[in-house]
């Protein structure tokens, strides 16, 4: 690997690092920061299942996307499993340990974040969560604390 890509990949993880650092401590306007102006969020999913998934574009609705999920869904801890960087490209397997606020349920559980860079900003953030997860804890339907 050339030192120019090696500073780039380090660069991007970086930027990723502190997006996930303020998400980790409900710190919407340092996650903000690591966001381009034009940046899109999509959490993929079946909306009729999962109300919460779908695409958020811009500052404006990402603010309020990213704000309700602060406010419903802290992140107490998260174990990068494995972190690939390819140019402006990024995919982050991460494992989560999340409460969800209302009923304070606490479940473990694995995500995978694809991210594109523009501009020393995340312009795209896809996420593939566990769905099903996040519709049961929202639901109240109980299950075991353990990785799902």
């Amino acid at each position: 690997m050339r030192e120019a890509e090696m500073g780039n990949r380090e660069a991007v993880l970086e930027l990723i690092r502190q997006a996930y650092a303020a998400r980790g401590r409900g710190d919407l306007e340092g996650l903000m920061a690591a966001f381009h102006p034009e940046a899109e969020f999509t959490l993929v999913g079946d909306k009729k299942s999962l109300q919460v998934a779908g695409s958020a574009q811009g500052h404006h609705r990402l603010r309020e996307t990213l704000g309700g999920f602060i406010a419903t869904f802290k992140f107490l801890e998260r174990q990068i499993l494995s972190e690939l960087v390819e140019a402006d490209r990024a995919a982050v397997h991460s494992r989560l340990i999340v409460r969800y606020n209302p009923t304070d349920t606490q479940r473990t559980t694995e995500c995978l974040d694809l991210l594109k860079i523009q501009d020393g900003k995340i312009i795209e953030l896809i996420e593939f969560a566990d769905t099903a997860l996040i519709r049961d804890m929202m639901s109240g339907v109980s299950g075991s604390s353990g990785a799902t």
